[in-house]
């Protein structure tokens, strides 16, 4: 979106640029804290758009995503665990395919964030959070609190939104 303002000297007074100038604050200043309202930061690691998929009704385990977790330090820092009160457990997993072609999941002890780098937790493969023992199943459009513990960065809570992706079926994940 361009906006162009002229300036002529019958059409806008002081007082009306104060006012315009203003109100464009208050614009990119909401839009700005809009853009922010899904990212949380640990330190130097910063979290965007925390989501889980929806799961059916009796599932006993769901997964985690981020949009993108960046680690803006010079140094590397792991990911070293995450709880919730949503589920008996969370644990770090890494997905692939294996050679017959079926996606493969295993537990890691840590996630590696190296300095200066972003990674993706997409659903779909790579890297998730496992949510193991649901209390309860994940409801599209609602929230739950995510802690999250950083080897150098300390911890976060983060605030999961649970939606179905626009390329996502299934909201189960299998373990």
């Amino acid at each position: 979106m361009q906006v162009v303002f002229t300036r002529s000297s019958q059409a806008c007074r002081p007082a009306a640029w104060r006012v315009l100038a203003a109100v464009f604050v208050s614009l990119a200043m909401l839009w700005a804290g809009a853009t922010q309202a899904h990212g949380f930061s640990a330190g130097e690691v910063s979290v965007d758009h925390p989501y889980a998929l929806p799961t059916p009704p009796g599932a006993r385990t769901g997964a985690v995503y981020f949009r993108a977790i960046r680690n803006g330090a010079r140094q590397p820092d792991r990911l070293v665990s995450a709880s919730t009160p949503v589920a008996e457990r969370v644990e770090l997993h890494e997905s692939a395919v294996d050679t017959a072609g079926v996606m493969r999941m295993r537990e890691i002890n840590a996630l590696e964030l190296p300095p200066r780098k972003e990674l993706r937790l997409r659903h779909g493969g790579g890297f998730h959070l496992m949510l193991i023992g649901l209390k309860s199943p994940l409801e599209n459009g609602e929230r739950f609190p995510l802690r999250l513990i950083f080897e150098r960065g300390g911890e976060a809570e983060v605030m999961v939104w649970i939606q179905q992706p626009k390329d996502a079926k299934g909201g189960e994940h299998r373990h």
